[in-house]
């Protein structure tokens, strides 16, 4: 089967996700897993023939068409899915908030007066409002696991380094992940299964609740955080104990991640960023403008410290151990917050997400409405490498506790 492309989507865009460079069809290239699946990419992944605008029109405008689909793109087209175009990420990935200033904040469905999150904001909104039966995203600081706790979705972060970057924009190198959200439980499982190996299938032995990590989360998130860990308990034969990621305070964690990330980011971008005087929204510009002025001095004492954060919590973890925390620090965040409200939200879900991206360690969130009907995740995550078994045993505590009465989202 050859693959053709089609430059409309046989839908209405009733959420605002797709970018106005982005409405095209690419059917698949061949018959495989994925085929009757739909899927969106993120504005960051390559699309042959089309250009990639990485959330921001400068960008759009001095990069020329891709010449081939990104590496993951070109692996889903391959098992059988459809492609309906490119969706609105945060500008080059640089947010967790989903309103982007150039293409707007696409609506979440499941929270309509709510922003979706971001940076992988359009992929989350064609899922929650199933547009797509997935959507590719990338997640660096949360940019995937946040978006999926606000809309309701299963996501993840993957492994670091375990799926192919090639034929994506970069934000931070050292800890961008390539990823996928979806609405439904089975659809999430089939694509890992499409992505991943399964090479790394540990006996899971227990569970430890990451204490830390849950004190950063709003009350609504406990009840939440009890059921999966009695579901593991009663339903897996897991013992669960409580524990903090480390000895160290969350918020170190999250200043060694954005001072290490923002480092990294700056130079992975500095040039671009220099010669083309792109706009970005403030917050953004904030963060550029901040990441220019990190010392080589700051950036070796914080990598310092992430190896030694990093060995701690693969050291918690061990070879079959997972933990259980929550997947941002609150619901969705109201659209037209002021930034004070914001900056606080992100720097205490940043707390949160911190502890997989230094580790480099896969983390699943499995979506819930909580007790005021917003969605919340909670999620799990497990020693490198065991991306689709952490799946399998997330999506197993999902649809035992759909059994018996207390589901998710």
């Amino acid at each position: 089967m050859n693959s053709s492309t089609t430059n409309s989507l046989p839908f209405e865009d009733t959420v605002g996700a797709w970018v106005p460079h982005g409405r095209f069809t690419v059917e698949p290239t061949s018959d495989g897993p994925l085929s009757g699946l739909s899927f969106a990419a993120k504005d960051l992944f390559d699309v042959a023939g089309h250009r990639t605008g990485a959330g921001n029109p400068t960008w759009l405008d001095t990069h020329a068409p891709a010449s081939a689909h990104s590496a993951l793109v070109a692996q889903l087209l391959g098992a059988g899915a459809t492609l309906h175009g490119k969706t609105i990420t945060d500008e080059l990935a640089y947010s967790i908030h989903g309103d982007n200033l150039h293409y707007g904040a696409p609506l979440n469905t499941r929270a309509p007066d709510r922003v979706t999150g971001g940076s992988s904001s359009g992929s989350a909104a064609a899922a929650a409002a199933g547009l797509v039966d997935f959507a590719l995203g990338t997640d660096t600081g949360g940019s995937t696991r946040v978006p999926g706790s606000y809309c309701g979705l299963w996501s993840l972060r993957t492994t670091h380094g375990l799926l192919s970057t090639e034929g994506v924009v970069p934000l931070s190198p050292l800890f961008d992940t390539m990823t996928w959200l979806a609405a439904d439980a089975d659809v999430f499982e089939r694509v890992g299964q499409t992505l991943l190996n399964d090479s790394n299938e540990p006996v899971w032995r227990d569970a430890v609740m990451l204490t830390d990590a849950c004190a950063q989360a709003e009350p609504l998130f406990a009840p939440l955080i009890d059921r999966v860990i009695d579901t593991l308990s009663t339903q897996f034969s897991l013992p669960v104990s409580y524990a903090p990621s480390s000895d160290t305070e969350l918020e170190i964690w999250r200043q060694t991640y954005i001072t290490v990330s923002a480092y990294d980011a700056w130079q992975t971008h500095k040039d671009w960023i220099t010669s083309a005087r792109p706009t970005f929204a403030d917050a953004i510009q904030g963060r550029w403008q901040a990441a220019a002025n990190i010392s080589v001095d700051a950036v070796e004492q914080a990598r310092s410290l992430e190896t030694n954060l990093k060995a701690q919590v693969r050291n918690l973890l061990g070879a079959n151990r997972i933990a259980i925390l929550p997947s941002a620090s609150s619901p969705a965040i109201e659209r037209g917050a002021d930034a004070a409200t914001v900056d606080a939200i992100r720097a205490s879900t940043f707390r949160i997400t911190s502890v997989a991206g230094l580790a480099g360690l896969p983390q699943v969130n499995i979506p819930f409405i909580a007790q005021n009907g917003l969605p919340a995740g909670v999620s799990l995550l497990g020693p490198a490498g065991s991306d689709l078994a952490l799946i399998r045993l997330a999506v197993a505590v999902g649809k035992k506790l759909n059994a018996l009465g207390c589901g998710h989202g």
